[in-house]
């Protein structure tokens, strides 16, 4: 039921890759644009043309293959998965889900410190990467957590803990809901809290709130597309890869710490997965399925917050929902957290699962 898995693009794809950025149709701009207009034509033609000539997609596989890939099938949908397994014996089990635009590739940074500790899962979310595609309705956060606790189980680890950011997180709270008696712990580093006029909050946390309901207030283009049409886009981003590359290129841009340091091979290496594995679409439909609300997670619950994440979470509201064991705030980092800060995000997890959860 479980199967080893090597990643090894064919060549006719990459050169078809090469081919299509060789052949691209750029728009126009107008004097003196800036990112008030959107992405920059000189830096995304910089970006197109060294993904083109300089980015090697072979050297970065070859790293890959260096990790211990699977593949299994749940609920009628391929799962890829790396399975690292600590070498302590009986460490605690934890899954580590990313979100969008991500992939596994987020956790790479995390893998060494916390396989110290912790048997790892680090599964691609179906219609993400090489899952592949997902070919029916109703692939929700909540489907994916109750494909989690089977993974886990056929993994043979009968209790575990989560973690993830973004969409990550809501699978990793979902994951709580669904399979109490076996998850010990959910950890996050992204939690939207919304304003409620009945907590009293402190000016530091009044001035995070302004954040989230200017966040509330002017909804990302990127989300109400793939919420609403997620096929429209699906065509454009799977048909160019430029299209491709600046919508994620600019969540990059717009949602990192400045202070961090993404290079462009690494960001490069998640954008082409999306490209090579033609998971645009399908990635998008996470928006539209995702309900808006969700059974409460009973679990333990530790949250990290990074300064520069594109919301911000306020603890007295989300001590309302959930039962916080741990929280932390850093002043570096943003969306990325394991990408950007992965000394940070590490040490966190650790302190949480190690010391919090019983």
């Amino acid at each position: 039921m479980i199967e080893p898995f090597r990643v090894n693009i064919p060549q006719a794809d990459l050169d078809d890759l090469a081919d299509r950025l060789s052949r691209t149709r750029w728009p126009n701009e107008v004097a003196d644009a800036g990112w008030d207009y959107g992405f920059p034509l000189a830096r995304l033609k910089e970006l197109a043309e060294y993904w083109r000539t300089g980015y090697d997609w072979r050297e970065h596989e070859a790293k890959l293959n260096e990790l211990p890939h699977f593949t299994t099938e749940i609920d009628g949908q391929n799962i890829h998965f790396v399975h690292v397994r600590s070498s302590k014996p009986d460490a605690l089990a934890l899954i580590l889900t990313h979100g969008w635009p991500g992939s596994f590739l987020e956790f790479l940074d995390v893998i060494e410190p916390l396989s110290r500790d912790f048997h790892l899962v680090i599964p691609s979310i179906p219609g993400y990467g090489f899952s592949g595609p997902t070919h029916e309705r109703g692939w929700d956060i909540v489907r994916v957590a109750r494909a989690w606790d089977e993974l886990m189980r056929r993994l043979g680890y009968e209790r575990y803990g989560a973690q993830g950011g973004d969409f990550g997180a809501g699978i990793s709270l979902a994951l709580g809901a669904v399979a109490p008696e076996r998850v010990v712990g959910v950890h996050v580093n992204y939690l939207p809290t919304r304003p409620d006029p009945d907590v009293e909050v402190s000016e530091a946390d009044e001035a995070r709130l302004d954040k989230v309901r200017q966040l509330m207030a002017n909804r990302p283009p990127y989300q109400t597309l793939q919420a609403l049409t997620p096929q429209t886009i699906g065509y454009a981003l799977t048909d160019s890869p430029v299209g491709q590359l600046v919508w994620i290129a600019e969540r990059f841009a717009q949602w990192t710490d400045p202070r961090s340091h993404i290079g462009d091979d690494r960001m490069l290496t998640g954008i082409s997965l999306y490209w090579l594995t033609a998971t645009a679409a399908s990635s998008a439909r996470l928006h539209r399925e995702t309900p808006r609300r969700i059974e409460p997670c009973p679990v333990p619950v530790g949250v990290a917050v990074f300064a520069h994440d594109i919301t911000q979470s306020v603890r007295p509201l989300a001590e309302r929902l959930y039962d916080i064991r741990h929280w932390s705030e850093f002043e570096r980092g943003g969306h990325f957290a394991a990408m950007e800060v992965p000394e940070l995000l590490a040490e966190d997890v650790r302190d949480f699962f190690l010391t919090h959860v019983k």
